[in-house]
């Protein structure tokens, strides 16, 4: 079996903390804003689609076209065979925006009032069928929807077509819009949500996530397809693993079990040793069992202190199946800047938990190396990705 290496070209975030990877990097530099849900600031839409397009797709979908729009024109034309270029975009529940509205238009106005776009519109490959279309992609045209493993997962198996020679290029990564009335009532009767309206990962006092909205998009190739045609090559993905818990529909396994076997296998796939890692992008949602779980994985397998360990959850709230993507975005603009962000709110670790290093305060400068960047999921699902500075 071919194990050709995969390279990053493009990449780009829409998320609260900005538009764009700079912007939305910079973002993650600041002081946490303190409004909650954590929603994409309004802006123009009118660069990416005409006024009947936007009406068409749902919020998730606008927002995974942008980023895919922005990340494609940073890598620049794709010189494959239009079927060895795919997509690939996770989402945790698609367009549940939309079903929310157009259930009122039943419930006001009758059937024959709810629109005929509602199918199309609310369906979770809505992101990847739209891309496809839109740039002619005729590869591969996925959905993964695995819950907050979603975008990992999506970025995971597009690494895998690439390197097992099934295409060339894809574009992956995640979105969500499900701050909806109903979506943030489930989360906050089910106690998820943050009551103190402050996400603080790892931290003694923290208890629950915000909620939030978000899309990120990587452009991948392989890397001497890449060299080929002069792309800037942004970071390199070295290896990817998913995993099971087999344990419970929303709570972690208890020790990190699962998420310790999930980042063993990410790390024998890259080919790298536990003591290579220089800094894991936690899960980090601010959730008393996921962040206990997190941090006695790292911890097992990393040691203490360990890597340098930060989640940019304090800034960017928990935008569930888009988590992955945006934090892969950041995880490349780290290597690209030097620069690891904080974990915004978090003072301090929770003594109850193992002493892991949490960046704090203050963001951190390193040298780029192996980081492994990790996703849990409700329903189980595990899904570790290892990126490393781009090859020489």
């Amino acid at each position: 079996m071919s194990t050709r290496r995969v390279v990053i070209t493009g990449a780009s975030a829409v998320a609260s903390a900005g538009i764009g990877r700079a912007a939305f990097f910079d973002g993650l530099l600041r002081p946490a804003p303190t409004e909650r849900p954590r929603l994409v600031p309004e802006f123009d839409l009118t660069p990416y689609f005409d006024r009947k397009e936007a009406r068409r797709l749902d919020r998730h979908a606008q927002f995974a076209l942008i980023a895919a729009a922005e990340a494609l024109a940073e890598a620049g034309e794709l010189a494959y065979d239009p079927e060895r270029i795919g997509s690939l975009i996770g989402t945790g529940v698609g367009g549940m925006r939309t079903f929310e509205e157009q259930v009122l238009v039943q419930n006001e106005k009758g059937s024959r009032r709810v629109s005929p776009f509602l199918i199309p519109m609310m369906m979770a490959n809505a992101s990847s069928a739209h891309i496809s279309m839109k740039y002619g992609f005729e590869g591969p045209c996925e959905t993964t929807v695995t819950a907050c493993a979603a975008s990992n997962q999506s970025i995971g198996n597009a690494f895998n077509m690439i390197r097992w020679d099934r295409v060339d290029a894809m574009v992956t990564g995640g979105t969500e819009s499900s701050t909806t009335v109903v979506g943030l009532a489930g989360f906050s009767n089910m106690t998820a949500l943050s009551s103190s309206g402050v996400s603080r990962p790892f931290d003694a006092e923290r208890d629950g996530f915000i909620a939030a909205e978000a899309a990120g998009s990587l452009v991948i190739e392989e890397l001497d397809g890449a060299k080929a045609r002069g792309a800037t090559i942004l970071a390199e993905i070295l290896g990817y693993a998913t995993t099971a818990d087999a344990h419970h529909i929303t709570a972690p396994s208890p020790g990190g079990v699962g998420a310790i076997k999930c980042m063993t296998r990410a790390l024998a796939d890259a080919g790298v040793n536990a003591s290579d890692i220089t800094y894991v992008n936690a899960h980090g949602t601010s959730t008393p069992l996921n962040d206990a779980a997190e941090a006695q994985a790292c911890a097992e397998l990393f040691g203490t202190p360990g890597p340098f360990v930060t989640s940019i959850k304090g800034v960017t709230g928990h935008s569930l199946g888009a988590a992955g993507a945006i934090e892969a975005v950041s995880v490349i603009e780290s290597m690209v800047r030097g620069v690891i962000p904080p974990t915004a709110n978090t003072t301090g670790v929770d003594p109850e938990l193992p002493p892991i290093n949490v960046v704090i305060g203050e963001a951190q400068e390193w040298t780029p190396g192996p980081t492994i960047s990790n996703s849990f999921g409700f329903g189980g699902h595990n899904a570790s990705l290892i990126f490393g500075p781009p090859p020489e």
